[in-house]
């Protein structure tokens, strides 16, 4: 099984086509979300789900999640050794959580916060039950809840949850996919600015951005230099200590820096 200490990519692909579904496994992505949710028709939601089951009836390289449509499918898909992760959508009450993880024991849980209600909730749901491994917005669905024109309008809800997250000492969330898989330049934009509000990583719906993604989110070089500084003063003292040119630095920042390091050394 392949794992990466820091996942940044996390594609998509509909639960309903297996064979884009083969691809994306193929794709060099850290890990595969079978979705079963927004990219599958109503009609065709018994198909995916009896699909889904049959391909995480093994093992794969790729960790592979899966985005249900409803409580209802975890019945088939949670037992399946090919079954790493699960994305619950449109979690707003920590008995959301409570009723997943006791249908899926002992399997992670992603819920996913996409209306107002669940944003205000964004601690109590990431603090719901120890399943819970991971919290991400559904930007689509909050967008229209919360009436927003603008991109730059969700900004205080990312915050929101990078800062739930960092309190329930979860990983940095993933940002939300970047619906136009042709503009690329705008997807870097946005990537950028996930970087900088705290995100590592986002969801993608086609191998293309896969790239962008990840390249936005490895350290430049001028940063892996800083935090190799920082690991080696940490290595002489310990606690808050001065940097040659100055700078005090503690035990929060030392550890980002091997964060830094890390996800350098995925690049080499």
């Amino acid at each position: 099984m392949r794992t990466t200490p820091f996942p940044l990519t996390w594609l998509y692909a509909p639960g309903d086509r297996p064979a884009v579904v083969q691809k994306a496994l193929v794709s060099g992505a850290d890990v595969v979300i079978v979705d079963l949710e927004d990219a599958v028709a109503p009609d065709r939601k018994a198909y995916a789900l009896a699909a889904t089951a049959d391909l995480l009836s093994d093992p794969h390289s790729v960790p592979i999640h899966v985005r249900i449509h409803a409580p209802c499918d975890i019945p088939t898909l949670a037992p399946l050794p090919g079954l790493r992760g699960l994305r619950v959508p449109k979690v707003t009450h920590a008995t959301d959580i409570h009723r997943i993880a006791e249908l899926a024991p002992g399997l992670p849980l992603f819920p996913l916060l996409e209306n107002a209600l669940a944003v205000e909730r964004a601690y109590a749901l990431a603090t719901a039950h120890p399943a819970v491994h991971g919290i991400a917005l559904g930007e689509a669905d909050l967008r229209a809840d919360l009436g927003v024109r603008d991109d730059s309008g969700l900004d205080w809800s990312r915050g929101r949850l990078v800062v739930a997250a960092r309190a329930a000492a979860l990983p940095p969330p993933t940002q939300s996919v970047h619906p136009d898989i042709r503009d690329l330049d705008a997807l870097a934009a946005g990537c950028a600015r996930g970087r900088a509000l705290g995100f590592l990583g986002r969801a993608a719906i086609h191998p293309r951005q896969l790239p962008v993604i990840e390249q936005a989110y490895l350290p430049t070089p001028d940063e892996v230099a800083a935090a190799e500084e920082v690991v080696k003063a940490a290595e002489v003292e310990e606690g808050a200590l001065a940097l040659p040119d100055g700078r005090f630095v503690d035990a929060a920042v030392v550890e980002g820096a091997r964060r830094v390091l890390t996800l350098a050394a995925r690049a080499a």
